[in-house]
């Protein structure tokens, strides 16, 4: 197998590189230099300075904190990585307290009358400043708090990673990484995929007073951080920093608990037709249907996505075309790597990095479309500053997901009638994921974040957490005695003390996309320029705005409904063909 890594050339050479020690040095400098903006006269020459200068910063810090991540994330034991990545989260706590005397300096002017066509083209994020200025801290407590977090969550999170990373899982006398049993889950062989569904379980406790501690400390801190900046809650926090009104998130959900019964039926049809009594076991989840040749070597499936994206729009191919020909991903599962797939958008040398665990399946494919669509998402915004391309949370997950859309609804065109319920069955089990898991998920974060209030969770009182989330999203549809009381462990959105409640923006983001995939087949190749002009509008717009901008109410319970109602369609073509094939 070709090892297919990624290029990182493009930001540093390596951690020894001149430039890289040279940023690290103007990073310094310029950090030093923004101080004396510190209040000075409400002048708007001084305000065009100052943020041209945190323009520059923020591409700097962006490229230097990207490279050891990046460096970190395909081996998490890389010595310069880890240290180096300690080195600028140390830099940037150091910077806090100025940070938010100038935020309060930049809240003093009056943003409601700018002049400047610079400023203007900043408002919202302005606008935006001083509205998150009511929820910082006195300049020393925020610097206190940020030199905290190096030692205290962000530590946590990547003990957490070391602890995932350096899993070996025990299967048929041989020792796999958890990333590749993970992947085992979507093999076409039961057996496998019950022998790793089991081997996984036996593996977590060796592991799971580490990452229980990981957990505990991390939504503590997320909760007394809460409480002292003045919000109302963890969740609070979320949607105010996702720009999104608890109003839209109370639609979303209602619409989410009103679809469950569609895809309990679903669960309940597939349990039914591989032959299990009680609901689908939960390593069952991704079990084929139907045997057909679905094996997508990583140059067949990438070949696919491009050919695929180019029905939709010329600029989404090339585009993709261009991040493989440019070796800007790297593929599969090695140890050492972390799990899962995330793109990293790099305004600052106008690229992005893709990171996979490819397994050969039609799954990898839609998850490579997946990833692809967050670097078109900031392709699409690298005309703007990089001051206004830094999208919330909720709509970071529209244009992955529409992605995702057109090479499952483009394959169904040129599918035999076999091949169509194997990808009617990857697309809707991908929804249920999205859909009733994510809700799961925020049904479980909720009920920790309750708990901890309390004091500290046991481990099998998160495990407990989890199970009872998953009976009440999945309801009968998956058997109760085979769920994943470890789901918990390994998904990275957990352990982020700033980013809690990572989970409900990926069903605000298929369901978005479902409805903008609807607007496309009404308008089509139109669409395309729209659909961009829509996502380089996303970093400086709330939520709300960003739909109008393309016509669309997301408080509207109707739109989000529409969706599922796509969704519904997909799972009554399913039995259809479930009943034809036989």
């Amino acid at each position: 197998m070709q090892e297919r890594t990624w290029s990182l050339n493009e930001l540093y050479v390596s951690f020894d590189d001149t430039s890289f020690h040279n940023d690290l040095k103007t990073v310094k400098i310029i950090m030093e230099e923004l101080k004396a903006y510190i209040g000075l006269e409400k002048e708007e020459k001084n305000l065009i300075e100052c943020l041209k200068k945190e323009e520059v910063l923020s591409s700097l810090i962006e490229k230097l904190a990207s490279f050891s991540s990046l460096k970190m994330s395909v081996n998490t034991n890389d010595y310069d990585a880890i240290k180096y990545d300690s080195v600028i989260e140390n830099m940037l706590a150091t910077f806090a307290d100025t940070n938010a005397s100038l935020n309060k300096w930049i809240a003093s002017f009056d943003l409601d009358h700018l002049q400047d066509e610079y400023l203007v083209e900043h408002r919202f994020i302005l606008h935006e400043i001083k509205q998150q200025n009511k929820y910082l801290l006195s300049e020393e407590s925020e610097s206190v708090l940020a030199n905290l977090k190096t030692v205290a969550s962000s530590s946590w999170s990547n003990y957490k990673n070391q602890l995932i990373s350096s899993l070996k899982v025990s299967l048929d006398n041989q020792e796999y990484p958890l990333t590749e049993v993970l992947n085992m889950a979507y093999s076409k062989d039961k057996e496998t995929r019950k022998k790793a569904y089991e081997a996984e379980l036996k593996a977590y406790p060796s592991i799971e007073q580490g990452l229980a501690s990981a957990l505990n400390s991390i939504k503590g801190e997320s909760i007394i951080e809460a409480r002292l900046r003045g919000y109302a809650s963890p969740l609070d926090r979320t949607l105010v920093s996702s720009r999104m009104s608890k109003e839209t998130l109370e639609v979303l959900l209602k619409v989410i608990e009103k679809s469950l019964p569609l895809f309990e039926g679903y669960y309940k049809k597939k349990a039914e037709v591989l032959g299990y009594e009680f609901g689908l076991p939960w390593y069952e989840m991704y079990a084929p249907i139907i045997e057909v040749d679905s094996s997508y070597p990583y140059q067949k499936g990438s070949q696919f996505v491009v050919k695929q994206f180019h029905t939709f729009s010329k600029n989404l191919g090339n585009y993709a075309q261009q991040a493989i020909d440019k070796n800007w991903i790297d593929v599969y599962p090695r140890s050492g790597k972390v799990g899962g797939a995330f793109c990293n958008n790099l305004h600052s040398i106008k690229e992005s990095r893709f990171l996979l665990n490819y397994g050969d399946e039609f799954g990898d494919v839609t998850t490579m479309a997946h990833e692809l669509g967050h670097g078109f998402h900031g392709h699409c915004l690298n005309a703007q500053s990089i001051l206004n391309a830094e999208y919330p949370m909720p709509i970071a997950e529209t244009a992955s997901t529409f992605c995702e859309t057109i090479v499952k609804k483009a394959a169904l065109k040129e599918a035999t009638k076999e091949e169509q319920l194997a990808i009617l069955e990857s697309e809707i089990s991908d929804c249920g994921q999205v859909i009733v898991d994510i809700y799961s998920r925020f049904l479980f974060e909720s009920s920790v974040f309750k708990k901890r209030e309390e004091g500290p969770l046991s481990v099998d009182e998160i495990k407990e957490l989890m199970l009872e989330a998953q009976r009440k999203a999945y309801g009968n549809g998956l058997d109760h005695n085979l769920l994943h009381p470890y789901m918990w462990t390994w998904k990275p959105h957990y352990y982020s003390s700033d980013y809690a409640f990572y989970n409900f923006p990926y069903a605000f983001g298929l369901l978005l996309a479902k409805g903008l995939y609807g607007l496309y087949q009404n308008e089509g190749p139109s669409f395309a320029s729209k659909y961009e002009e829509f996502l380089s509008l996303t970093g400086k717009m709330n939520l709300e705005d960003v739909g109008w901008s393309i016509g669309i109410d997301i408080q509207d319970e109707e739109f989000w409904q529409n969706s599922i109602t796509m969704i519904e369609e997909d799972i009554n073509l399913f039995y259809e063909l479930l009943k034809e094939i036989g």
